[in-house]
């Protein structure tokens, strides 16, 4: 019997205590769609995902014509001019291996561009709700665009227009 009050007792403190959080929503997709400079600057990495994928492709057909040419002169060709042909072949897929690597791996030509363009405008954001939560007494702030987990969510505690007053866009 103890135990069931103290575990009444118990659930009532905690929603208590959980009722004086305060909490918002925002969604950093629809704030990114309001921002220009956004804009202008994911253009720029998908012009510049174009350019860098043609010359990753241009070196791919390049190991492929070498190979379609290596099968079909196999048969005719030296032991020596196998391996010579063969060592080209790989050479060339290293070569585009390398270049995709270049361009599009982890410490790439993308991912510096990415970080360069992108990430201020992001800090922009994180600065902005931070003030706003701060001035407001937010304890959380979850974001709508990648909180997989928010199944609903009232409009009323959306804060995203206010983080773009704060940001200096006005909708």
């Amino acid at each position: 019997m103890k135990k069931a009050i103290l575990s009444v007792m118990l659930l009532f403190a905690i929603s208590i205590a959980a009722s004086a959080q305060k909490f918002a929503l925002i969604d950093t997709e629809y704030i990114l769609e309001k921002i220009p400079a956004y804009q202008s600057a994911n253009e720029q990495l998908q012009q510049a995902t174009k350019k860098y994928q043609a010359e990753v492709e241009a070196v791919t057909k390049e190991a492929q014509k070498l190979f379609q040419d290596y099968q079909a002169k196999a048969s005719t060709l030296s032991a020596e001019q196998k391996t010579k042909q063969e060592d080209a072949i790989v050479a060339k897929e290293k070569q585009a291996a390398e270049l995709r690597r270049t361009y599009f791996g982890p410490e790439g030509e993308m991912a510096k561009m990415q970080e360069q363009l992108i990430a201020p405008i992001q800090d922009q954001i994180y600065e902005a709700v931070k003030e706003l939560s701060q001035l407001h007494g937010y304890d959380l702030v979850v974001d709508r665009a990648s909180a997989t987990g928010v199944i609903f969510a009232n409009p009323r505690i959306d804060i995203s227009d206010e983080v773009l007053r704060k940001l200096g866009y006005s909708n």
